[in-house]
C-alpha cells in the first residue's frame, strides 16, 4: 500500500485572444493526497470549495483516478482521498483541471507510473474537452495546444522573465457552461483575422521575451465582449488595470476572475482593479501570482512496505 501527495497548480487560460488554445500555470496550488485502503471510498476536503465539492463517487479527483485504473487494468481495494485546496472554485483559475490532473497523477503513481505524461494528457483532454488548462497543469509554463490532423498537439514556452500576474477574484461564481452559452456560433471574418494575428504576435512576444508586445496583444474580440454582461464592469476594470501600469489584462478562462500582467506596479494595479469593480458593486480579492514552471509535482510518496519518502517528483 502507498500514500502519495501531489501539488497541482492553478492556471489562467486564453490570455485574451487565445481562446481554448493558450494556458499558463500559476503558483497557486491544490494538494491531492491519495492512499489505497482495505475497502470503500473516503474523501475529505479542506480549503477552497470545501462546502461545494462532492464526497462521493462523483468527485472529479476520484473520477480521474478511475480512468487511470481502468486504462491500466487495476482495481484498488479502496481509496482514501484528501484534498487541500487553495484554488478558488468556479472562478476561472482552473480548479477543475487541477482536480483532474491531480487525480490522474496520484492514481498513476499508485499504479507504478504505468502511464506516460503524454497519456495522462490524452485522458485529461478527453475528460475536460480541450487541453488549454490541463496541459499547463501537467507541464508548467505557458502551453499552446491545438487539434492538428485529428491529434492534439502541444508546445511549451517559458513565460517572459519578470512577469507578475495580479489576479482579481470576484465574490461571485460563474460556471464555464454559462460563460460558453453567450458565445456566438459563428464569428465575423474581421474578428477571425484579428484573433489569428494577435495570437501569433502574442506567442512571438513570449518566445522573444517582449513584455510590451505581449501586453499589447492581450486584447480580444472573440469571447470577452460577449461575456461582459456576466462580469459587471469588465470593460472599465480592464481599462483601469492598464491605466495603473499593467502591460495588459484579460478574463482568466471563462471568468469571472480577471488577470492583469505586470512588470511592476502590482499594488497600484490591484487597488485600481478593486476600485473599478467596487464602482460596479462587485467585491473582489487580489492575489499576486507568478508563472509556475514545473507543473504537477509529487511532494511525498510513502510505501508502507519500504517506508520510502520521495520529494519533488515532477
Amino acid at each position: 500500500m502507498m500514500r502519495t501527495i501531489w501539488r497541482v497548480p492553478a492556471t489562467t487560460a486564453n490570455l485574451g485572444p487565445g481562446f481554448d488554445v493558450l494556458g499558463m500555470a500559476l503558483n497557486l496550488y491544490n494538494e491531492v493526497e491519495m492512499e489505497e485502503i482495505q475497502q470503500g471510498l473516503e474523501i475529505t476536503v479542506e480549503g477552497e470549495g470545501a462546502g461545494l465539492i462532492a464526497f462521493d463517487e462523483s468527485n472529479l479527483v476520484y473520477q480521474a483516478a478511475l480512468h487511470v485504473f481502468e486504462k491500466v487494468g487495476r482495481a484498488p481495494s479502496g481509496l482514501r482521498i484528501h484534498l487541500h485546496n487553495e484554488i478558488p472554485v468556479t472562478r476561472g483559475l482552473g480548479s477543475s483541471s487541477a482536480a483532474l490532473v491531480g487525480g490522474l497523477a496520484a492514481a498513476n503513481r499508485l499504479c507504478g507510473d504505468a502511464l506516460t505524461r503524454e497519456e495522462l494528457l490524452e485522458i485529461a483532454t478527453e475528460m475536460e474537452g480541450h487541453p488549454d488548462n490541463v496541459a499547463p497543469v501537467l507541464y508548467g509554463g505557458l502551453m499552446i495546444a491545438g487539434l492538428v490532423r485529428g491529434k492534439w498537439r502541444t508546445q511549451r514556452l517559458t513565460p517572459p522573465a519578470g512577469l507578475c500576474i495580479v489576479a482579481a477574484v470576484p465574490d461571485f461564481e460563474l460556471s464555464t457552461e454559462k460563460a460558453r452559452e453567450v458565445l456566438p456560433e459563428k464569428v465575423e471574418r474581421s474578428h477571425a483575422i484579428f484573433t489569428a494575428s494577435h495570437v501569433g504576435l502574442l506567442v512571438s512576444a513570449i518566445a522573444r521575451n517582449d513584455l510590451e508586445l505581449f501586453g499589447a496583444c492581450l486584447e480580444d474580440v472573440l469571447h470577452q465582449p460577449y461575456r461582459e454582461p456576466l462580469v459587471p464592469g469588465l470593460r472599465d476594470v480592464l481599462s483601469a488595470a492598464e491605466a495603473a501600469g499593467a502591460l495588459g489584462a484579460a478574463l482568466s478562462g471563462a471568468g469571472p476572475t480577471l488577470v492583469a500582467f505586470t512588470e511592476g506596479h502590482r499594488e497600484e494595479v490591484g487597488h485600481a482593479i478593486q476600485d473599478a469593480f467596487s464602482a460596479h458593486g462587485v467585491k473582489c480579492r487580489i492575489m499576486h501570482l507568478y508563472p509556475d514552471l514545473g507543473g504537477v509535482c509529487e511532494t511525498v510518496a510513502v510505501s508502507n512496505d519500504a517506508a520510502t519518502v520521495a520529494r519533488g517528483r515532477g
